[in-house]
């Protein structure tokens, strides 16, 4: 009899699976990506833009994601095996092909040009690589990109007609995980929805408050299993950095401005923010509305019990890490927790982070 050796606590598998979570950033980018744009609630995007979900992943899933990035090699490979001239990187810098609009806050990086398509050989192709489930890959099959894959599709929309030289074609190329079968498909520019795309990014990124919700209802699944979920239909506070201040607005060549200091942002600095972060009023709209304000200072009134308190980097204010802290938002009016913040000078922390 063959008796398997249990597994202990801390095994090897486990380790690696936790080596993919401790090595994972903040998911926030500093644009807002092109692979996102064909999402259907601008409000997510919005949310996405601003930062205001750190988004967590588990290892396995991390693992996948790296899965999708190591199969490109393969598929450069293949193309270039059957005749195929493929460039992954712009010969005159050595990088990736980047394509950008509104004012540097929208974009992305190209998988790859190519020439020498059996279709096509002397067209140049905007090259989209992806990988699929058995499911996803049966649909896309049946379907075709546009039907199956509307994200993917927008995705090369905006890139075709972003390049410079604009690019008339793509070529979507897919493989099924479960069973290495592969898919091509041919994809025309329709300048119209690129023009339209870029448009849309562009209303996003130069809304100063949230769009609007692709549903009212929290159990609908596209918002029930957004990132957002908990910002969008709860009460959760976003996460503070300058995005999702009241005084950080985008401005020219991607870049960032600070009213209240009157600086230009660093990237690294907005990941941070400063302790006189002001929440962008409409970020708190699913449990208060703003009442009054000063200078640096906003009055909310709490919706479940009209009660009322006041946002700020002063003596006697909530700060936005206490708002985001504090999961009971009645304890924003607690009278007894603010004479105790106000005797013993202290705050309120995530003893988590």
């Amino acid at each position: 009899m063959v008796m398997n050796i249990p597994e202990p606590e801390n095994s090897t598998i486990k380790a690696i699976v936790q080596h993919y979570e401790d090595c994972q950033d903040d998911g926030f980018r500093a644009h807002l990506g092109a692979s996102l744009i064909g999402r259907p609630c601008d409000r997510a995007l919005w949310y996405t833009f601003r930062w205001c979900t750190t988004v967590r992943h588990n290892g396995q899933l991390l693992r996948l994601f790296q899965t999708g990035h190591l199969a490109e090699e393969r598929f450069v490979a293949d193309l270039r095996n059957v005749g195929i001239t493929v460039f992954e990187t712009d010969p005159a810098t050595g990088e990736q092909f980047r394509v950008s609009a509104c004012n540097g806050h929208f974009g992305g990086s190209l998988d790859g040009v190519g020439q020498g398509f059996m279709e096509a050989p002397k067209t140049w192709h905007l090259i989209e690589m992806k990988t699929h489930n058995e499911k996803s890959f049966n649909n896309l099959v049946k379907k075709g990109v546009q039907e199956a894959k509307p994200e993917h599709f927008i995705q090369m929309q905006v890139y075709m007609y972003l390049a410079d030289p604009k690019l008339t074609r793509a070529f979507y190329i897919a493989v099924n995980k479960n069973t290495d079968e592969l898919y091509g498909e041919r994809v025309r520019l329709d300048p119209a929805i690129g023009r339209a795309t870029v448009d849309k990014a562009g209303c996003i990124i130069a809304s100063d408050r949230p769009l609007g919700k692709i549903s009212e209802d929290p159990s609908w699944y596209l918002c029930k299993f957004c990132d957002h979920h908990a910002i969008c239909h709860g009460q959760t506070a976003p996460a503070v950095n300058c995005r999702t201040c009241l005084h950080a607005t985008p401005v020219n060549d991607g870049e960032w401005h600070c009213a209240r200091h009157d600086m230009e942002i660093p990237l690294s600095v907005q990941k941070s923010g400063c302790e006189s972060h002001l929440y962008n009023p409409y970020l708190l709209e699913q449990f208060a509305e703003p009442v009054d304000s000063g200078e640096y200072w906003i009055r909310y009134r709490l919706k479940s019990t009209g009660k009322e308190f006041i946002t700020g980097d002063q003596h006697g204010q909530w700060s936005s890490r206490e708002i985001k802290t504090i999961n009971d938002k009645g304890l924003l009016t607690d009278e007894k927790l603010a004479q105790l913040k106000d005797r013993f000078d202290g705050t309120i922390e995530d003893h988590h982070e």
